[in-house]
């Protein structure tokens, strides 16, 4: 059958001589596997199509149970900056790498594909990447059905007096609940006022947001807190990220 959808590219793998192997993400199908014969070749008509974070129209044949051929490419988005860019390639592929490994085969979801999209293109567009980052997170935590609850206390119910954020006990914690989890994360209001805010927040929406470093260092502690505990994949993008903000890159 041939197909005609809008895809991003999460990854390509060279197979062969000339050929590569990409993973799309797209709307309709989910994520789909294609490949892209000649691609490698640098007069390729499929070369700049098949990069990973580009955005483009892919038509291909599939059958059922099997491995596309891609017979068509029109970028879209061919996100440059995202691949010369050491920092915006670092935080870009923790997205796609997220969305490759939490998302099944062929398992669509039209809210996530413009989630990524945006996404990427607010990395692109000089938003602040940590923020576009743990905003993604929350996405995925909401897919995989692990949501932190962080508008009242995790074990009360309070609203009011929220000073913890405990992954183990799967979210936030008032002062008198705090003893519960000796090792739930400090979390200042400002941090509160994100989490709070992350899982309702679009992507699509994210405007030029300030946010304190104080409060980073916070949000980013709960967030990788969260993830490790609740997903428990250890992410080589993330890794990455870690490793060029030890060494200042």
């Amino acid at each position: 059958m041939l197909r005609n959808v809008e895809g991003i590219v999460l990854r390509s793998m060279d197979y062969g001589e000339g050929n590569k192997i990409i993973s799309l993400f797209t709307s309709e199908l989910g994520k789909v596997s294609v490949m892209a014969r000649g691609a490698k070749k640098l007069k390729s008509r499929h070369a700049a199509a098949t990069q990973v974070f580009t955005y483009a129209d892919f038509v291909f044949y599939k059958q059922h149970g099997q491995m596309g051929s891609l017979n068509q490419a029109d970028i879209i988005e061919a996100h440059h900056l995202l691949r010369e860019d050491l920092n915006m390639s670092a935080y870009s592929a923790y997205l796609v790498e997220m969305t490759d490994r939490m998302h099944g085969d062929e398992e669509g979801s039209t809210y996530m594909f413009e989630q990524l999209k945006a996404g990427l293109q607010a990395i692109e567009d000089k938003k602040d990447m940590q923020i576009v980052v743990h905003l993604f997170e929350m996405k995925m935590l909401e897919l995989a059905g692990y949501l932190p609850i962080t508008d009242c206390c995790v074990s009360c119910g309070s609203a009011s007096d929220l000073q913890s954020f405990s992954p183990g006990m799967g979210g936030v914690l008032c002062i008198n609940c705090k003893f519960k989890d000796p090792f739930a994360a400090l979390a200042a209001p400002g941090t509160l006022k994100l989490l709070k805010l992350f899982p309702r927040m679009d992507m699509r929406r994210l405007g030029a947001i300030q946010v304190k470093e104080e409060t980073k260092v916070q949000l980013k502690t709960c967030m990788k807190a969260y993830m490790d505990h609740h997903i428990g994949i250890k992410w080589k993008s993330r890794g990455f990220i870690e490793q060029m903000e030890k060494y200042n890159i």
